[in-house]
């Protein structure tokens, strides 16, 4: 046990909620604290100089969404672009809905939240923060913490450690920390790697690129269409209002990704065969569909999209090529593969992911002993055991993360004002005595879903239990039916009132 610096000898400023990041899940978040609890005070601290998270941190070529912004934007707030969008059109979109609803005089920038301390005495967290413009040190006390900080660790990418990298002679990027004086016009560039990052990256660069090659340990599938969606073009051309625009497409996509997701499940090699066909439309019959063929179900991990087919348009144009095989090493010219061929590159991109950041790096302690994230069980999805009046955000993997969010708001939401009815000062999930003994299992299931930075992280998650509530359901289509429908006062969220406190202090 450490020892504790009580609450009230700090000077913190006081907030009833501290809203814990300033990208799409704390911008949604304060959405629904202003609608569904105008009473309470709540902060937002950002560690960046402004709001956007993920769209404000990526700087590479072509940055775009790889969900559809029907379902990826926000319930509350229509969207009205092409549904894969740019990362300066989703800050714009975003920009308007804190503009819209005064969410800026929330948000405190260059706030870096480093350490969060539960005190059961006072019943509220006091959390220490680092003005990073200033240097110094400031507090917040909060009865309800809410983490929206993201899931990955923004400062620095995932980049695997290969031979001979130091030999190579031209410099070597992730395309999460882009540097702005790239200078790539007329140059050979090899991006390593597969998903919608180097699909993304492949088509934006090629021409301004001598040639670009896309080299793939493991084949990802694609998904190809026009960046339009017909049924919003068909409703705007008889004059529908905009908020019914998107409510009804929003509709729309979620029930034909639905028919997707069973298709996948129990019919993989059709929805297999409709994706190559797709392809095929670009690429002809006579293409290798081996660089396009994984060795795992469809929809086993994210299918990422390609918009009007831009990445396989590239590969028929000639300015882009693809190679699937091992690296053996790295050389002073490029990349030597483990079937011998030797990749020349001037500049090499590893778009090889992101590492998973468990609660932004922060330090969390409950009435001093410190929460290991990893030994909790996770509530629902939301909140961990053990862990009092904190709720975190994580979205969906398969489905536009933000349909989880909206959802994930509600509750919370409910969550604030059935504590203020009760009396209550706290709600904690803790296991029932008949529960004490339940399994701990991996966040979510290999064998449901895979990428790799997921199972390089799974040992530094949340646990789930052996049944509900200790369970993430990772399935939209599942959940939706639950979350909005979940008792508050099921015997596993145990709330201390003025009556209980008294009872045991």
């Amino acid at each position: 046990m450490q020892n504790v610096t009580p609450i009230s000898n700090t000077t913190a400023e006081n907030v009833d909620v501290l809203i814990v990041g300033a990208g799409i899940s704390g911008v949604g978040a304060a959405h629904h604290l202003l609608e569904k609890c105008p009473g309470k005070r709540f902060v937002m601290l950002e560690n960046k100089e402004s709001f956007g998270g993920t769209w404000r941190q990526h700087t590479y070529p072509g940055i775009r969404s790889d969900s559809d912004l029907y379902t990826f934007g926000y319930g509350f707030k229509p969207w009205g672009g092409n549904p894969i969008a740019e990362a300066s059109a989703i800050l714009n979109y975003m920009g308007e809905a804190i503009e819209e609803e005064h969410i800026d005089e929330h948000i405190r920038y260059s706030h870096q939240v480093r350490k969060a301390s539960w005190d059961s005495q006072a019943q509220r967290w006091l959390v220490e923060v680092e003005q990073l413009d200033s240097g110094n040190t400031v507090f917040f006390s909060t009865q309800f913490l809410w983490m929206c900080q993201g899931y990955y660790r923004h400062e620095k990418g995932y980049t695997p450690t290969w031979q001979g990298m130091d030999d190579f002679t031209g410099p070597i990027v992730h395309p999460q920390t882009w540097p702005e004086d790239l200078d790539y016009k007329g140059k050979r560039v090899l991006v390593i790697g597969s998903g919608a990052t180097a699909a993304t990256l492949v088509p934006a660069m090629a021409g301004d690129c001598e040639h670009v090659t896309m080299l793939q340990r493991s084949p990802t599938y694609f998904w190809t269409g026009e960046n339009r969606n017909e049924l919003a073009d068909r409703l705007r051309a008889l004059n529908v209002d905009e908020a019914t625009v998107h409510d009804i497409v929003r509709r729309d996509i979620l029930k034909m990704h639905e028919e997707i997701q069973h298709l996948a499940m129990h019919e993989p090699e059709l929805v297999k065969q409709e994706l190559f066909s797709v392809i095929r439309e670009h690429l002809g019959d006579d293409f290798d569909m081996t660089h396009f063929t994984p060795s795992y179900r469809p929809w086993q991990q994210r299918l990422a999209f390609v918009p009007d087919g831009d990445l396989f348009e590239g590969i028929k144009s000639g300015k882009v090529s693809v190679v699937t095989d091992h690296i053996d090493r790295f050389t002073d010219k490029g990349v030597l593969t483990k079937s011998g061929e030797l990749l020349e590159a001037d500049i090499i991109i590893t778009a090889t992911g992101f590492d998973i950041s468990i609660m932004g790096g922060i330090e969390f302690d409950v009435d001093g002993e410190a929460v290991d994230f990893a030994k909790t069980y996770t509530y629902r999805g939301f909140m961990n055991s053990g862990v009092p009046n904190m709720s975190y955000m994580f979205g969906y993997l398969r489905a536009s993360w933000t349909m989880r969010v909206d959802m994930v708001c509600d509750v919370v939401c409910r969550l604030l004002n059935h504590m203020d009815e009760q009396g209550a000062s706290s709600v904690t999930p803790l296991p029932l005595e008949s529960e004490k003994d339940m399994g701990m299992h991996p966040w979510i299931a290999e064998e449901e879903f895979n990428p790799g930075y997921l199972k390089r992280s799974l040992h530094l998650m949340p646990k789930q239990g052996d049944h509900a509530p200790w369970t993430y359901i990772a399935d939209y289509y599942v959940e939706r039916d639950i979350l909005p429908k979940l008792d508050l006062d099921e015997p596993q969220l145990c709330y201390t009132t003025t009556r209980t406190r008294a009872m045991t202090g």
